[in-house]
């Protein structure tokens, strides 16, 4: 028996930091379970980078050797790069004459997004980025998934793919597409060093392949309880970053360190040197592994060829029943 089918995908932004370590998590668990596509999303990359593309086939490689030293498995997953399949671009191009514009427009993210953006002094009012959810429909409907891994805040994408897919299948009479549902991921939320949302731009992020040295720099740098000045200082976990870490990397001992920080039992530098132990035990062997992938030159390439192959294949055979739905 076939298994379903899923597909996800990141944006190519380089290098990857611990904060997507739970989704790569998912996906490695996910891979026994599923045919599983995995790719880069680079055409993405341009709806807010197209003024900047020079880094994007570098920053490709770069995060799918993360992907594999965090244990995807090319004979077990298609992993590939966007571009590669044409398929994508075409599909996307047959939906943008049947899905109306409302439906783009009442896209929750939008008109956040385009607003955030240009408080940074960046225009974003393309087509493109209008359009970029259609194009993640396309991308999942090319491949016929079944299901996608998600968090709650990506829902709406979601049930916009399955409007599409509902509007081709009736328009044309064929059950070409189907209607894939939510995996709903439990993602942990990790914040920055310095407790806004990690990212690589504002600098506070941990990188997963972060070496001790520089481990160690980073979490001496984690904020903590402000209102705690001395070490005998009764702490107030709830509001530090340490023990949000704590709550994921430590949770054998997190009762332990709670109650101590709330009786001042515990100063904050003890706080992180335990966290950054119980982390270095965590990123250790995926810098080895890591350092094992990158010594074998041409080899991310490899895997991406054999994935686009095979990604193709599946894909091909979709637009064939599109156009034959279509009569095109």
């Amino acid at each position: 028996m076939a298994k379903n089918k899923i597909l996800s995908g990141m944006r190519p932004t380089g290098r990857l930091h611990i904060g997507h370590l739970s989704v790569l998590e998912n996906w490695k668990k996910l891979q026994e379970e599923y045919s599983c596509f995995f790719f880069s999303a680079d055409w993405h990359a341009l709806t807010t980078s197209f003024e900047e593309t020079g880094e994007i086939k570098k920053n490709t490689l770069e995060m799918v050797a993360d992907w594999l030293a965090v244990g995807l498995d090319p004979e077990k997953s298609v992993i590939f790069t966007q571009s590669d399949i044409m398929e994508h671009a075409e599909l996307h191009l047959l939906f943008s004459m049947i899905i109306p514009l409302s439906w783009l427009e009442r896209v929750p993210t939008y008109k956040d997004q385009v607003q955030q953006f240009r408080e940074q002094g960046k225009d974003i009012m393309t087509y493109g980025f209008l359009g970029y959810p259609l194009l993640q429909a396309a991308d999942i409907l090319v491949y016929r998934a079944d299901a996608v891994p998600v968090g709650e805040d990506q829902l709406p994408h979601l049930e916009l793919c399955r409007e599409v897919a509902r509007r081709f299948n009736h328009m044309y009479g064929r059950s070409v597409f189907p209607e894939p549902r939510a995996l709903l991921a439990k993602v942990s939320l990790l914040p920055g060093i310095d407790s806004r949302k990690m990212s690589k731009s504002y600098a506070n992020d941990i990188g997963i392949f972060t070496g001790t040295d520089d481990l160690k720099k980073k979490v001496n740098s984690m904020i903590t309880d402000p209102a705690r000045i001395r070490k005998n200082d009764p702490g107030h976990p709830e509001v530090c970053v340490v023990h949000k870490y704590h709550s994921i990397y430590s949770p054998g001992e997190l009762a332990g360190i709670e109650d101590q920080c709330r009786k001042g039992e515990i100063g904050c530098v003890a706080c992180k040197r335990i966290i950054q132990s119980s982390l270095d035990r965590v990123l250790a062997p995926l810098r080895e592994k890591r350092k094992e992938i990158t010594s074998r030159p041409g080899f991310v390439e490899e895997v991406l060829a054999d994935g686009a192959s095979r990604a193709r294949r599946e894909a091909a055979e979709t637009m064939r029943m599109v156009r034959e739905a279509m009569r095109i």
